[in-house]
């Protein structure tokens, strides 16, 4: 399966469901994934090892005067947008000139539509880098992912390319003093002989302890929404989400469920 692409470096806009109408960038080239995990969830699909990645970046400069065009053109048409989102095709961040883009992003955004949010959906496995951390604190809504409770979910759900372990994330989300939102989806999946679950007392209870250490501004959770690269997994129940928004919520944040 080749799972779910971007064909444009700006796409949409799109009515998103948490963002409202999101105009989105894909800094990653077209019609293929470049990622540093390889989620087991993940819409775009499976994450091909760095030495096949075939393609070059798209410039900052042609990735700014695509944005530039594409906001003319919606205020020209006198409509609106809530939120510019990097998303896309993988791991934004991955893109050498990351803080450059998103420098150009946002005065871009307060020229033409001052009031929209800029978003930026990360799984933060680059956030210890220092121009990355500059660039995501750029951002309105910066969300970086934490989908596991425990070391051993972290590598069976995330499946980081490189040796990126549980303990780095959260060392580096700290550096953020809570300024960022946790996004965590969560998922129960078959693979091979073992079942995935990170719904479960204990990833669940772990999970909130490490909300606890870091404590982000808001937390959302969500399940997936499209088809995964990976037969076997489940898209957990309202029910289930609905519980642990609960516990969330008891440890004194505010939580989102999306589903």
């Amino acid at each position: 399966m080749s799972g779910f692409l971007f064909e444009h470096v700006v796409f949409g806009p799109i009515k998103s469901r948490r963002l409202g109408i999101s105009l989105g960038l894909n800094l990653l080239p077209e019609n293929e994934k470049r990622c540093t995990f390889n989620c087991l969830y993940c819409e775009c699909g499976w994450t091909f090892p760095k030495n096949k990645w075939e393609k070059d970046y798209p410039s900052h400069e042609s990735i700014s005067l695509e944005l530039k065009k594409r906001l003319e053109n919606i205020k020209n048409k006198e409509s609106h947008i809530d939120a510019i989102t990097f998303a896309g095709n993988g791991e934004p961040t991955i893109h050498p000139d990351f803080l450059k883009i998103m420098t150009d992003t946002v005065r871009l955004r307060d020229k033409y539509f001052s009031d929209a949010k800029i978003v930026v959906l990360s799984n933060g496995s680059m956030s210890g880098d220092e121009n990355i951390k500059k660039a995501l604190l750029m951002a309105d809504i910066n969300m970086l992912k934490l989908d596991a409770g425990t070391e051993e979910t972290f590598q069976k759900i995330n499946n980081p390319f490189s040796d990126t372990t549980l303990d780095e994330i959260i060392k580096n989300y700290k550096k953020f003093n809570g300024n960022f939102t946790i996004q965590t989806l969560f998922v129960r999946a078959s693979l091979k002989d073992e079942f995935i679950d990170n719904t479960t007392s204990e990833e669940v209870e772990a999970w909130l302890e490490h909300l606890k250490v870091l404590k982000p501004k808001s937390v959302t959770i969500y399940p997936i929404a499209r088809e995964a690269p990976l037969k076997g997994v489940e898209k957990v129940s309202f029910d289930v989400l609905e519980k642990i928004s609960d516990k969330v919520k008891k440890a004194g944040f505010k939580v989102d469920v999306y589903y």
